[in-house]
């Protein structure tokens, strides 16, 4: 054991020297002095939001529409990157306090391990537990991502060959599975690598082969929702939930395949999952709404477009992946230089001034438009995987492997 911890120091020094040495110091100062806000900030904003009764509120997610800080419970969905966004600052910098302040925020995101009524455990648990094990080591994280993900697989179910999405709107959808999904199988690969038990692998390969069966499109954007008939596994429908309309490309959500399947080839080497990444990127990248800072439209078929709203979350997600996809794909130089630009792009025109936007470091993300939910507005999630991108651009820029685990 004391061997894997001064392995894992040895790698986290290095990976700190590395990340001070390249990542832009402009970009890393800001974030520093953006992330220290929202550590003021968010107690406050709990401390006036809490409500006898209700589950505590520990962790910040966007601004409201009057500006205010929106601290969230640790069952949404959102609440595990802003101490995964902590891990990645102690990653960046090597500074105690952020080690510190992302332990302190990751501990209150536990009990989701066992919250068995979301499919989201994945983004809320191995989000922050994930890089606190990477750089850590600490057998306390390991054993919490084995837990959650036996609990997401509660959530599978053979007859359908996935993992259920919500819960609510049964009115709506018999078993729903949305493209977002795709993210949370990276704890069921952890899970495996770390436990030696093959059943979080396998339903993370079924979940993954039965939304690139039923997803995708012929010019391969994603539906957002497939609904299936959970006794027979039948599709009874294609549909959205967040995008313009069932037929149309929400950005988030092709942002959510290229990712998924990136992570999913690096977990398995299966080629259709490379090609699939390879598609949805191309799709992306070729699309003739996507402007010329490559930073999307919030979805790809709003009629609006020249003046819909942006999406730097989709942005961000979209750089991350696409960083991950040239370590792989031959077309990985092109792919590479054209997150570059994105997160160039991003850090030019999207990041805040120092002490503003509530503490949060992106600009003109967008959550929820159909429903006028957080719509040109800061969400913590946009800045998560702007930091995770950085880190990966500074990682293959010197001739270094990414850190993924």
């Amino acid at each position: 054991m004391k061997r894997i911890g001064m392995v894992a120091s040895l790698a986290l020094l290095a990976s700190q020297v590395l990340a001070q040495a390249n990542l832009p110091r402009k970009t890393m100062q800001l974030a520093e002095t953006q992330a220290t806000l929202l550590l003021q900030q968010t107690p406050l904003a709990a401390q006036r939001a809490a409500v006898p009764g209700k589950p505590p509120l520990v962790s910040p997610r966007s601004l409201s529409s009057k500006g205010e800080l929106v601290v969230v419970p640790s069952r949404d969905w959102t609440s595990g990157f802003f101490p995964g966004y902590l891990w990645l600052l102690y990653q960046a910098t090597g500074q105690a306090k952020w080690q510190a302040a992302a332990r302190e925020y990751t501990v209150r995101i536990e009990p989701e391990k066992d919250n068995a009524t979301s499919h989201d455990v994945g983004f809320k648990v191995y989000d922050c537990f994930g890089p606190g094990y990477r750089l850590t080591q600490d057998a306390h994280y390991r054993d919490v991502i084995i837990e959650a993900a036996r609990t997401l697989t509660k959530r599978f179910s053979p007859q359908v060959g996935a993992i259920r999405s919500w819960d609510h709107h049964r009115e709506l959808w018999g078993y729903p599975v949305i493209i977002d999904n795709m993210l949370n199988l990276e704890l069921l690969f952890a899970a495996t690598r770390l436990s030696g038990d093959s059943s979080f692998y396998k339903i993370a390969v079924a979940h993954a082969n039965t939304t690139l069966k039923n997803h995708f499109r012929a010019d391969y954007s994603s539906f957002h929702v497939i609904d299936y008939d959970s006794a027979t596994g039948r599709v009874v429908k294609k549909t959205t939930h967040q995008g313009y309309a069932d037929a149309s490309a929400w950005a988030r959500g092709q942002a959510w395949a290229l990712y998924g399947y990136t992570m999913c080839y690096r977990e398995t080497h299966n080629p259709a999952y490379l090609a699939q990444a390879e598609h949805v990127a191309d799709f992306i990248l070729h699309h003739p709404n996507l402007p010329k800072d490559l930073v999307p439209y919030w979805d790809f078929n709003d009629p609006a477009i020249p003046h819909a709203p942006r999406d730097a979350s989709a942005g961000a997600i979209i750089a991350s992946g696409l960083l991950e996809l040239s370590t792989f794909s031959k077309q990985g130089a092109a792919y590479r230089r054209q997150a570059s630009q994105l997160l160039d792009n991003l850090a030019k025109s999207y990041t805040a001034r120092p002490g503003t936007n509530g503490g949060f470091l992106l600009l003109h993300s967008t959550g929820h438009k159909p429903a006028g939910g957080e719509i040109d507005a800061p969400i913590i999630y946009a800045d998560y995987y702007f930091m995770e991108a950085l880190l990966r651009r500074q990682a293959l820029a010197a001739g270094q492997p990414l850190s993924l685990r």
